[in-house]
């Protein structure tokens, strides 16, 4: 009997995280990141991303995360490190720019320099964006995927 056909994943629409109240989770991200609120309940709150969001959702109960955590891509990794230190967040100790949120969720974050997507010039329009650059590592690693990237840039 053939093998069914698989669905190939190709992305995220989205990350939810648990939070404890969504005004406080609200306030304490905008200290942070600037940001678009798409939407908004007693019981959710949902960030724009682009072409994709952050939903919090009210309600964590369990502890806070070690290990488990999500990759954030932002166009200024050192505004971020900026931001942390002014509101008083802890990092955590390790290589990366990871912090947790009052409510135990886990970010680490990533420079859009260095990854390996693209923001489709429409996005970046979208989002007030122009142009993000990558560094060698990240085109390499593009490239070697057969997705070698041209320059980002929006229309004029």
């Amino acid at each position: 009997m053939p093998e069914a056909k698989k669905a190939r994943a190709v992305g995220f629409n989205h990350v939810a995280l648990e939070v404890g109240d969504i005004e406080e989770a609200l306030a304490f991200y905008a200290r942070i990141f600037e940001f678009r609120l798409r939407g908004k309940t007693e019981e959710m709150a949902f960030i724009d991303l682009g072409d994709q969001f952050l939903a919090l959702q009210r309600g964590r109960r369990q502890p806070p995360d070690d290990g488990r955590h999500f990759g954030l891509v932002v166009d200024d990794k050192e505004a971020v490190r900026q931001a942390l230190h002014e509101a008083g967040v802890e990092v955590v100790a390790g290589p990366f720019l990871d912090f947790r949120d009052p409510w135990g969720n886990r970010f680490e974050i990533v420079g859009y320099d260095n990854i390996q997507f693209s923001k489709a010039p429409n996005v970046l329009r979208g989002m007030g964006l122009t142009y993000l650059a990558k560094n060698a590592k990240a085109i390499k690693e593009l490239t070697d995927k057969g997705m070698t990237p041209t320059a980002i840039e929006a229309d004029s």
